[in-house]
């Protein structure tokens, strides 16, 4: 039996993967009517001191949260455009987004389904912090689906930005 999907949440970062994963999450939201949640994650360890005071002011921190709310908004707009889709949420959260997205997050949303592109970061990134894609898949407290593909299954071409 195919298990139904009722609460799907798709992790974005602002890369071409996780733009295209936002897309195949839609087109999965409505082949099973189900609602949506997208996330973004503001790392915020990145900004941290070795006393844990922040290295960066509030004004950085609350620009940081408009333009991630700004991006959201167009992701859900893109949504109702384009897919005529608009059970739509959108989320900010600070944090470490491999534990916010496979645990944090789930808890508080009962989401059953997570889509995300394979990865979001470049190689250099992976390398230092990890792929957030791979602590996902092995730590998430629901179903994952890792996106390679675009809507039509073509393996995901060389970076272009949609939304901005």
């Amino acid at each position: 039996m195919v298990e139904d999907y009722d609460n799907i949440l798709v992790p974005v970062d602002g890369s071409e993967t996780a733009e295209r994963a936002f897309d195949k999450a839609v087109k999965i939201a409505l082949d099973n009517n189900a609602h949506l949640d997208v996330l973004n994650v503001i790392d915020t360890r990145q900004f941290m001191g070795e006393m844990q005071d922040t290295l960066i002011s509030g004004d950085t921190i609350y620009q940081m949260t408009q333009d991630s709310e700004e991006y959201l908004k167009s992701l859900k707009e893109w949504a109702k455009e384009h897919f005529n889709f608009t059970d739509v949420s959108y989320h900010i959260r600070y944090g470490s987004p491999k534990r916010i997205i496979a645990v944090d997050f789930i808890k508080d949303h009962h989401n059953d389904l997570i889509i995300m592109g394979a990865t979001g970061m470049n190689a250099v990134e992976r390398m230092l912090m990890g792929s957030v894609t791979a602590y996902v898949n092995q730590h998430a407290l629901s179903d994952v689906l890792i996106i390679k593909t675009d809507l039509d299954n073509n393996k995901i071409a060389k970076p272009k930005k949609k939304y901005f």
